[in-house]
């Protein structure tokens, strides 16, 4: 389609825009691609990515596992294609639980994993089960599926850090992380090199006279300008529920502020070495008695000494420094920006990653010039994107990527082109299309969805 008339406008330029130019004009030969946001490309909230990627997902069927299978086989081709500039690797996850009662559960989602396609499930009951460690560099790893552990012994061998009572261990293996940036970068230069304009705009209206999108209005410093368009693609972030409402159809999503914690790790609690860490149990933060006391007596400060959800991960990153999450802030908001620094967040990040991993309890809660930033979730329902044509002509959408946006570009990028070219679409599809919502049996299935997959 080198030589198509089509004007193909891309409202949003985080990764999920970016992608989607890349795959338009760079694989797929489209001209006349601009893509418009009123920031930088790549700045509001793909900057604050973990940049990390699995294929390891929950029910209730395949089509999240397939989308995310074919998102890494696209990375890993740019990682070949440019000697891995994008720095991607294969350490995988390891959930883990000091919880004997998880055990089936974790046996039952390695299980799952390969039912779905993730790659098949081995267990490790005995010192003597034959366990492979992940490479610390690289992504030519030819495991993929998931080990689950449940031998003390061989817990301790691989994973000396991990807290002395862990019981289990599921070590997803196609996963790890990369530089998102990069990534992003290398994408952006594609497009450019393959003519995609950037124009810079807020966008204020979109024409959508006679039943089909006809132009993108925007306005940048006062001035205002039309893009003529023949397609759209909304793909506008945390922006996305007011952008789609241009066209007056409102989106199934919610925003949710999520935060991270970066942190120089001197006293190298994390080893360099380690894959990603997701402890699978609530816990009460480790405070001391002295501490304890001191919080029990502030009214303000008494929620401290609650329950604090499952979930807490990290990873090393680089030479020395750490990254946290602790998701324990799930409440639907509307997106402002900057973001409200969130209150004890470094302390209580790093107290319940210390739950995990001991030897983080050095710091005592308070480690080094903490840097503390965060994007907004925009999730579904059930924690699926939402990729695909709306009930307006020539309109599309790619959003809801929650915390998964880095890991789900290039299949999602790919994906959109791929409706706009009328190429052949892949069997996954369906499963991301604003109008499942239509239908009947989808609908029922919500009620019973269980698991959505959220870190």
């Amino acid at each position: 389609m080198s030589r198509s008339p089509s004007r193909v406008v891309i409202c949003g330029a985080g990764i999920a825009g970016v992608a989607a130019a890349y795959h338009l004009a760079a694989e797929y030969g489209l001209e006349n691609v601009v893509l418009v946001d009123e920031g930088s490309p790549l700045s509001l909230t793909s900057d604050k990515s973990t940049e990390a990627y699995r294929n390891w997902w929950p029910g209730p069927d395949w089509a999240m596992t397939a989308f995310m299978n074919r998102s890494i086989d696209l990375i890993e081709g740019i990682a070949r294609a440019t000697s891995n500039r994008i720095n991607l690797n294969r350490r995988g996850y390891v959930f883990a639980t000091a919880d004997a009662g998880k055990i089936p559960f974790l046996e039952n989602m390695a299980k799952t994993a390969e039912a779905h396609g993730g790659g098949a499930a081995r267990f490790h009951d005995t010192t003597q089960s034959a366990y492979t460690p992940s490479p610390e560099r690289g992504f030519e790893v030819d495991l993929t599926g998931a080990d689950v552990i449940t031998d003390p012994h061989l817990i301790r061998r691989h994973f000396p850090y991990l807290a002395p009572e862990t019981v289990a261990v599921a070590h997803a293996r196609r996963a790890g992380w990369l530089s998102a940036q990069q990534l992003g970068m290398v994408m952006l230069e594609a497009a450019r090199a393959s003519n995609v304009r950037m124009v810079r705009g807020r966008v204020v209206g979109i024409d959508t006279s006679g039943g089909r999108v006809r132009a993108v209005h925007l306005e940048h410093q006062e001035e205002f300008q039309k893009l003529a368009a023949t397609h759209v693609v909304l793909a506008a972030g945390p922006m996305q529920t007011e952008t789609a409402r241009m066209i007056g159809v409102d989106l199934p999503i919610r925003a949710e502020r999520h935060y991270k914690i970066s942190f120089a790790d001197t006293l190298g609690g994390l080893p360099r070495n380690a894959p990603m860490l997701i402890w699978l149990d609530e816990q009460h933060l480790p405070w001391s008695e002295e501490e304890r006391a001191a919080l029990a007596a502030d009214e303000e400060a008494r929620w401290l000494l609650g329950t604090f959800p499952a979930g807490v991960h990290g990873r090393p990153d680089g030479a020395s420094a750490t990254i946290v999450l602790f998701n324990h802030h799930g409440e639907a908001v509307d997106p402002v920006f900057p973001l409200p620094e969130p209150e004890h967040y470094a302390e209580i990040a790093l107290r319940g990653m210390s739950t995990m991993v001991p030897a983080l309890k050095a710091y005592n809660g308070a480690p080094p010039r903490p840097y503390i930033d965060g994007g907004y979730y925009m999730r579904t329902r059930e924690n699926r994107p939402l990729i695909g044509p709306v009930p307006v002509e020539g309109v599309y959408i790619s959003c809801a990527f929650s915390g998964f946006g880095v890991m789900a570009s290039c299949a999602g990028g790919e994906l959109i082109a791929r409706y706009i070219t009328e190429a052949a679409l892949p069997d996954y599809a369906p499963a991301f299309r604003l109008s499942r919502y239509q239908d009947a049996a989808y609908s029922a299935l919500l009620t019973r969805w269980g698991d959505g997959g959220q870190l």
